[in-house]
């Protein structure tokens, strides 16, 4: 059969990542001739613990044309500067992975091996002092950051932290009125085709079927195309990535209202504290094999910072990823492709670059092979640099209070995570690989923050004096300092741009 262009996609599963794959579809195929069909089923609720995201989804939302302030009042958003973390190396550590740069390169030396020199004289500043997201954020203040990139201020970068079932929303709106089709059925059934099991078409609950040349399973855990129907199989993390369970709640707002996520490890895996502006979302996700559902519950619902709002809610995954996240002509977007559960805020970024990534390698209705197993090359690099780096998380440890702490400081963890920690510990040295998502900037602050402490620092660092060096960093801290303290506080400025009416 000749090979064509593509002319009908039907999307399964709405959400998060169903509708962000429509909606970006849509305006991409605006005015062209492409049938978009989104299938949901109306019995079936969404996961919506992807509150948090990281840095790439303004970029999406400017993909869209969305206005940043209509966008956050929308969706009860408040913005995010980083994640916060509590007690991961030890009880009562503290440390920051903020977003955005940090200091600036000194004569062709990245900054941190500079702080190292100071800090193995003597100085106790910390990394984080450095930075103008991560001072924001701990004294709560928030700004747009400065277009000029003379300006410290253009250095701060920031995320969003939002209703995940109100994005969806959101997005269902903006797509439905670019020309996408939504039909609230369940899909019964799917056929393949006998000759090379590809999808032919999917029998809906209504006894109709609907056929398209492309698929893409947003159907979350099940899997009902990339798994249920097509067999694709898949890759279990879970010896490196232990917690396979989440508790989930929201509470009334209280507490702090910084711009950041809170992560706090707790006795068999971690608590998430996401600040929006009508309510906290809460979570705790733990392994099952360390805690019980009910004990992980209690201890969640002990921590909170507000009257809950729900009753809790548990959720059962297993840490991993599809053998194939393209195969036949189907794309598993979202909870369908794997799960690595949302310690560092990826789940809606990789919903985001699994859609931009198929439009950089759009078929025809030959469905090339060539191309599907360079995309999906590319999907398992991503996937398993981000691994390596939660990873990192729970490995670089000194925790032995509970069997769940030891169980992750002990553990056998992929050679080149070894490889990285045993480069890093030796002069503080990290090298970004191709096109991974975390850069250099994140490894460090991890790093740093868990106490894989480098040994010595970067040899051309001595090539500048000790006052060279300190006069250089007090500068950085004096400029960062300087800047925080006229920017407003979080809720001020939301208040003046940003602020939510009534959530329905």
């Amino acid at each position: 059969m000749d090979a064509g262009p593509i002319g009908s996609i039907a999307i399964v599963g709405g959400g998060t990542a169903g509708w962000m794959a429509a909606a970006l579809l849509a305006r991409v195929f605006k005015d062209r001739a492409m049938q978009l069909t989104l299938i949901e089923s109306p019995e079936i609720g969404t996961v919506g613990v992807g509150e948090a995201t990281i840095p790439p989804i303004r970029t999406f939302n400017a993909m869209l044309g969305i206005d940043e302030d209509d966008f956050l009042r929308r969706t009860g958003a408040t913005y995010k500067l980083g994640i916060e973390f509590h007690d991961w190396t030890r009880i009562g550590d503290r440390y920051c992975h903020p977003f955005g740069k940090y200091g600036q390169t000194y004569e062709q030396i990245a900054f941190h091996q500079h702080w190292l020199r100071l800090r193995a004289q003597g100085d106790r500043s910390r990394l984080r002092d450095y930075s103008l997201s991560a001072m924001a954020g701990e004294l709560g203040r928030v700004t747009r950051p400065a277009t000029d990139p003379r300006l410290i201020l253009s250095s701060l970068s920031y995320a969003f932290q939002f209703d995940a079932s109100l994005y969806a929303q959101y997005l269902a709106e903006y797509a439905q009125a670019c020309g996408v089709r939504r039909i609230q059925r369940k899909v019964l059934d799917v056929r393949l085709r006998g000759e090379d099991g590809f999808i032919e078409s999917l029998r809906l609950d209504d006894e109709s079927e609907l056929a398209a040349d492309l698929y893409l399973d947003c159907s979350g855990f099940r899997g009902l195309l990339i798994e249920q129907a097509l067999k694709t199989g898949y890759v279990d993390w879970t010896q490196w990535l232990p917690c396979d369970r989440a508790v989930a709640v929201p509470c009334d707002r209280g507490g702090e209202f910084k711009p950041f996520t809170r992560s706090t490890a707790r006795q068999a895996g971690w608590q998430w504290r996401i600040p929006l502006q009508h309510r906290i979302g809460n979570g705790y996700v733990y392994s099952s094999h360390h805690i019980s559902d009910d004990e992980a519950t209690a201890e969640l619902l002990g921590h909170l910072d507000g009257t809950p709002l729900a009753e809790p809610r548990v959720l059962k995954f297993v840490t991993g990823r599809r053998r194939k996240i393209w195969d036949r002509n189907c794309v598993a977007i979202g909870l369908s492709s794997g799960f690595m559960e949302p310690l560092e805020s990826t789940s809606i970024h990789l919903i985001q670059s699994t859609i931009t990534r198929l439009l950089s390698f759009f078929p025809d209705t030959g469905f090339d092979p060539v191309l599907i197993e360079r995309f999906n090359q590319k999907a398992v690099f991503e996937c398993e640099r981000i691994r390596d780096f939660l990873i990192l998380h729970y490995h670089a440890t000194e925790r032995n209070d509970t069997p769940f702490w030891d169980y992750c400081r002990n553990m056998d963890v992929p050679q080149g995570l070894r490889e990285y920690m045993d480069l890093f510990r030796h002069a503080g040295r990290y090298f970004r690989e191709n096109e991974e998502l975390f850069a250099q900037i994140s490894w460090v602050q991890v790093m740093i923050g868990q106490r894989v402490t480098p040994q010595a620092y970067h040899p051309l660092v001595d090539l500048l004096s000790d006052a060279e060096v300190a006069e250089f960093l007090t500068g950085v801290r004096r400029v960062v300092s300087g800047c925080v303290e006229v920017m407003p506080a979080h809720e001020a400025f939301i208040a003046k741009y940003c602020a939510a009416g009534p959530v329905q």
